[in-house]
């Protein structure tokens, strides 16, 4: 027969707090290794999906094309694309969580002065993930990273086909109703 001791129900609610308190500290760990210090998790409706923000993840130039290839975008020189990365200000990867290789699914990244202005350009968000809000909270986390820098007029230039998608988040069409967007700080 085995013998386990007796714990008050406190002490086996505290234990349990310990051990979950340990857990998450581990998970913590596990996702900066993965993601980097500063990473967020968006939160989609599937719970058996862990979508996550990264600025400080390394981008794989060979699953960006991927996904820009889905979309329909022109193929680029990765020597160029590598370019402009390394010379952008921001550069965020939205990455499908697996603890062994997180695949990478939406993408954008800002160039400008990281004062004044600051530009979004090729946003992103692979076609079998669109629709469950990844643009969106890539988006809100774009701005606000922008915003947090100080930076206080933020522009984007779009596809025709997708300007409604930023008009519902708040963009305003420049005054000719180009492919160009503006966030007005307020």
């Amino acid at each position: 027969m085995l013998w386990r001791p007796r714990l008050s129900s406190s002490l086996l609610r505290e234990t349990r707090q310990m051990g979950a308190g340990q857990d998450q500290a581990d998970e913590t760990t596990l996702l900066q290794c993965l993601y980097g210090v500063g990473f967020e998790e968006l939160r989609i409706p599937n719970a058996e999906l862990r979508m996550f923000l990264s600025l400080s993840r390394e981008v794989d130039l060979l699953e960006l094309e991927r996904i820009t290839t889905a979309v329909g975008w022109r193929p680029r020189p990765v020597r160029r694309v590598r370019r402009a990365l390394r010379h952008s200000l921001m550069v965020v990867g939205v990455w499908c969580h697996d603890p062994r290789l997180p695949r990478l699914v939406g993408f954008a990244r800002c160039i400008g002065d990281g004062v004044i202005n600051a530009t979004v350009w090729d946003v992103v968000i692979h076609p079998a993930y669109q629709g469950v809000g990844l643009g969106h909270g890539l988006m809100a986390f774009v701005v606000k990273r922008l915003r947090t820098m100080g930076v206080e007029h933020i522009t984007l230039f779009a596809d025709p086909g997708v300007i409604r998608f930023y008009q519902n988040q708040g963009w305003q069409m420049e005054p000719n109703n180009q492919r160009c967007c503006f966030w007005y700080a307020c």
